[in-house]
């Protein structure tokens, strides 16, 4: 056994003398592989200053183009990538890339050779996008080749912009780009220059119109992150901003028309809408709708079917596409006759609870806001309203009772709600023998045919003995004299459980209320026999035993 010891002793020793060697030796391969990334760095810019000494080196852009290819240093690859655009810059700024009279055959062939090196190195940079670790720097060296191959061109009276250059760069953002060099590109180009928005549009209307065997799944969220970049869209062509390419001086041209560039952003959303969507990614459409989308149009009437499905389609969709359809009742004097009776179909048990409540608010306030509204119909929407109102959350609550209030006060015909008196000795019998009915039909889909102007507001004087005090202090107004010309809505939408609840804490009190003046023995149960306390109202409700 003890010789086992030894052996295990000197095993050990062995080994840490083999980790030093090990650590000596990836030091060695460290500094080795540093010295020939070096080496391969000054070969690069030896090629390159030998490149712009004299024609005669043009051979060592190929030799640079085989290095920028290579995968097996990313380094010296991507040191070879930006050598490349600096040796074509210079050669693009001094004309060698263009065909003049009198040039030889042979000079000639030199040229088409270098504009065929151009071309590879169009597509190494192109393809460069699609890997998250070069894409900001192949963007940057894709659009300073772009704008020299404009600045440079055979006829510089003429506007010509590379078009081909761009489509192939959007391409492989929208396909296969990260997040990150999509966000770069709509910063630093597409939101900054008026010709970058122009022909990124038409190339995406083209790209997207591509074979549905060529897309994938993704490729709605990655055009629409695009397309969505601009959140209020321009009023005229100096908001579109300046140009990246020297602008065309000839007048009348398409890239300085305001109308043709959004006609382009009109063609490239219409695009963007064909593409097969879910539920989800047609509310996130929706919901920038008025803001983003349509003021790009032209002619807006264009999304008139996709506002309409969608607004026939019921829930949360129904109630984004809202503000879209009425913008093109109000724009374009959409003829939708079953409005109104679709606005009533969304007064549904789930609205007040729903995360788009003040958004509808909002809305219902502008559509019922005209004083030609039959009382009628208006009477529906609040008696249905205040019918909800039983089962809402406070904060709904809250907002709904002003809003009434001001209903009333654009629709004085609808007053009789409030205060519904019996005056014959008929109404007062039946009432005694038979009870309140009310005649309000809560299951009629047409509000005109409700009878709601026949009932009376009873959910609001219930709401004014509710649990939350603010809601039974807000309620009571319905039932004092309507001396307020009318409320601002604004202020109560966007009141929340916790907001309610942070505004009664920062009260102060004066005088601390009376909770209980009897310290109750029993919540659940009936009191014992003979106890003064009378039973709880739970307790005369519920039966828990």
């Amino acid at each position: 056994m003890p010789s086992v010891v030894a052996d295990e002793s000197l095993k050990r020793k062995r080994s840490k003398s083999s980790v030093k060697s090990n650590k000596r030796a990836k030091a060695d391969s460290d500094s080795e592989s540093e010295d020939e990334g070096s080496t391969q760095q000054a070969q690069i810019l030896s090629l390159e200053s030998e490149i712009l000494e004299s024609k005669k080196h043009y051979n060592n852009i190929a030799k640079l183009l085989e290095i920028a290819k290579g995968t097996e240093d990313a380094d010296s690859a991507d040191f070879a990538t930006v050598s490349l655009c600096r040796v074509f810059l210079r050669l693009l700024a001094g004309g060698h890339l263009l065909r003049a009279t009198g040039q030889s055959e042979k000079e000639v062939v030199v040229v088409q050779w270098l504009k065929s090196r151009l071309g590879d190195y169009r597509k190494l940079v192109v393809s460069a996008l699609g890997d998250e670790t070069t894409a900001s720097t192949a963007l940057t060296l894709a659009m300073r080749i772009l704008k020299a191959e404009s600045q440079h061109s055979n006829d510089k009276s003429e506007y010509t912009f590379p078009k081909v250059f761009l489509s192939d760069i959007v391409r492989e953002i929208v396909h296969n780009g990260s997040e990150d060099v999509r966000d770069e590109f709509c910063e630093k180009y597409l939101g900054e220059y008026a010709d970058i928005k122009f022909y990124t549009f038409k190339a995406l209307k083209d790209i997207l119109a591509e074979s549905e065997e060529d897309i994938e799944s993704n490729l709605f969220d990655k055009a629409f992150e695009i397309m969505a970049f601009f959140e209020d869209a321009p009023d005229d062509m100096e908001q579109m901003g300046d140009f990246y390419i020297e602008a065309p001086k000839r007048k009348g041209h398409p890239v300085t028309s305001f109308h043709q560039q959004k006609r382009a952003a009109q063609e490239a959303w219409l695009a963007v809408l064909a593409l097969g969507m879910s539920r989800e990614q047609r509310k996130k459409v929706l919901s920038i709708m008025t803001g983003s989308i349509a003021p790009w149009f032209s002619k807006p009437e264009l999304l008139m079917d996709f506002l309409t499905d969608s607004y026939n389609a019921g829930g949360a969709t129904s109630l984004l596409a809202l503000s879209g359809v009425f913008y093109l009742i109000k724009e374009r004097n959409l003829d939708y006759p079953s409005f109104y009776r679709k606005l009533y179909s969304l007064l549904d048990a789930d609205i007040l609870h729903s995360k788009h409540r003040s958004r509808f608010l909002r809305l219902l306030d502008t559509f019922l806001s005209s004083t030609h509204l039959p009382a009628v119909l208006v009477a529906s929407f609040i008696k249905r309203i205040s019918r909800l109102c039983l089962n809402a959350p406070p904060a709904a609550i809250v907002s709904v009772i002003p809003w009434i209030y001001n209903l009333f006060k654009k629709h004085p015909g609808c007053t009789f709600m409030m205060h519904r008196v019996l005056r014959t000795p008929e109404e007062k019998e039946a009432l005694a023998n038979d009870g309140f009915v009310d005649p309000f039909l809560e299951n009629e889909q047409d509000p005109t045919e409700t009878e709601a102007i026949e009932s009376s507001l009873w959910e609001i004087v219930q709401l004014q003995s509710h649990y939350h005090p603010n809601v039974a202090t807000i309620a009571k107004i319905i039932s004092e004299q309507f001396t307020k010309q009318s409320y601002n809505v604004e202020d109560f939408l966007d009141h929340s459980y916790s907001s309610l609840l942070d505004a009664e804490l920062a009260k102060q009190i004066r005088k601390p209320p009376v909770v209980e003046f009897m310290i109750p023995k029993r919540v659940f149960l009936p009191q014992e026999a003979g106890a003064e306390a009378e039973d709880t109202l739970l307790a005369k409700l519920w039966d828990f035993q």
